[in-house]
């Protein structure tokens, strides 16, 4: 009789594990299509946050619109958050586009930037003003501003204007707070790499 029960007991928890394990496997299928929903959500977070990023340029600096027009690629982080308050790291998603169309989706870190130790969030704009820029950096596996081009960071005059001498660069930058265009600070050392969001 003893030994029957046994039987009995095996036989079930082997019926549980069965159950639970099928449970699993259902589990793990049905969070598959959420991915590519998850993926959307993020693609349409980055592109409206990038639209009032620029939106933002443009009203701050009046001559940014012309120069983001000529560009042969515009590649903007709308967020870039720094995780500690001045010695730390920063991250940010982005998007670059080409002819207004968004041609891919990146993500940035690096260590806080210059004056902007302390700053909590920070937008940057990144212009390819050659063909010869954007390939290199479209080519890249991972691209660091310094190590693979010198990106020049725009001076904004009182009017909103840019200065003449920088928008001569083959890659162009602005890094934006909460308190308008930023001057006197370097982006040498960010690094850029290509998210998986098509």
């Amino acid at each position: 009789m003893q030994n029957k029960t046994s039987v009995v007991r095996r036989a079930g928890s082997v019926i549980a594990l069965a159950a639970f394990t099928s449970l699993a496997f259902t589990a793990c299928t049905t969070t598959a299509p959420r991915d590519p929903a998850t993926a959307a959500q993020q693609r349409e977070d980055i592109n409206t946050r990038t639209d009032a990023a620029l939106k933002r340029l443009y009203s701050v600096a009046p001559d940014s619109r012309a120069l983001v027009e000529k560009a042969k690629g515009v590649l903007v982080f709308p967020k870039v958050l720094e995780a500690s308050f001045v010695v730390g790291g920063e991250h940010g998603d982005g998007v670059l586009r080409i002819n207004g169309k968004n041609q891919g989706y990146y993500s940035t870190t690096s260590g806080s930037v210059g004056l902007q130790a302390g700053a909590q969030s920070k937008a940057i704009v990144l212009l390819f003003m050659t063909d010869e820029a954007l390939q290199q950096f479209r080519a890249s596996n991972g691209w660091t501003a310094g190590a693979d081009a010198t990106v020049a960071v725009a001076n904004i005059g009182v009017n909103g204007s840019i200065d003449t001498e920088t928008i001569k660069e083959p890659v162009v930058g602005f890094v934006m707070t909460n308190a308008g265009v930023m001057a006197g600070v370097s982006l040498n050392g960010t690094k850029i790499v290509k998210k998986e969001l098509m």
